[in-house]
């Protein structure tokens, strides 16, 4: 079954600057719970999406939580401010997941992915924990801005291990770090500028699991909005097979971004 959240957000930047955005999530054709959601807010350039971590207790409860609360937040003026903000609620989140889970049952976990794009101006900061991503597409050519924090990463990283090896590795599923997943929370972050043409796509890993980063950044590439582009990625990730529940956001930045925020 396909979702949708009604609360796309067009416009929601400066005079002189316009976000067309978008998301959708499905549960697939295996799963039987969608564990994944995602918040395009309706007045704040605050977009994200989360992955509720299978075969754990209430996955769901933990992303829904999140987008929950990143809903309810009043971002201030200043984009340090703003930043600080996102990283306390996702360390305050990490403390209330881990409360519930020792609440229920002893060595239980209730933790989620999550990756998050605040737009501000002429720049985009994200911040992100385990393995949902944020991609930009930028005069063809489509970048991963976000590293995974996962088993088969860190193999990669040491030389141990081929990228084009790591989807098909016994720990391809494994995260390293999750949202409720340990006591201590490290949530990784980072900025880029932003032009207009850009492209964002925030996306669980049910996207990536089935569409290779060259078919993404093809879909990207076409001229539609970003509800078109949304559904012809998950519309991609269902015809091959679908096997996880699958999320995307994709926001498009028109014209010049301003100086107001």
């Amino acid at each position: 079954m396909t979702q949708t959240q009604p609360s796309a957000a067009r416009g929601v930047l400066t005079p002189g600057s316009c976000w067309d955005v978008q998301g959708l999530t499905a549960t697939g054709k295996v799963r039987q719970i969608n564990e994944d959601a995602f918040l395009v807010h309706p007045d704040t350039p605050l977009w994200l999406v989360a992955d509720g971590m299978g075969g754990h207790t209430r996955g769901d409860l933990a992303s829904a939580g999140i987008v929950r609360a990143f809903a309810a937040l009043a971002l201030p003026e200043r984009l340090s401010d703003r930043v600080e903000l996102a990283e306390a609620t996702l360390l305050d989140l990490n403390a209330e997941f881990r409360a519930l889970a020792n609440a229920g049952h002893a060595g239980s976990t209730i933790g989620s992915t999550v990756v998050v794009l605040l737009a501000w101006g002429d720049y985009a900061v994200f911040l992100w924990v385990g393995d949902s991503r944020l991609y930009r597409w930028r005069r063809g050519r489509c970048e991963r801005l976000t590293q995974d924090h996962s088993q088969v990463e860190e193999l990669i990283a040491c030389g141990r291990l081929r990228r084009d090896q790591a989807e098909s590795h016994p720990a391809a599923n494994v995260i390293t770090r999750a949202v409720g997943a340990a006591d201590t929370l490290f949530v990784d972050m980072d900025y880029c500028p932003v032009e207009p043409g850009d492209r964002f796509l925030l996306c669980t890993d049910g996207l990536t699991k089935e569409v290779p980063e060259p078919a993404i950044t093809a879909i990207l590439a076409q001229d539609r909005d970003a509800a078109t582009l949304c559904r012809d990625l998950l519309d991609r990730a269902l015809r091959a097979g679908g096997r996880d529940n699958i999320t995307v956001v994709v926001a498009c930045a028109h014209g010049a971004p301003g100086a107001a925020r």
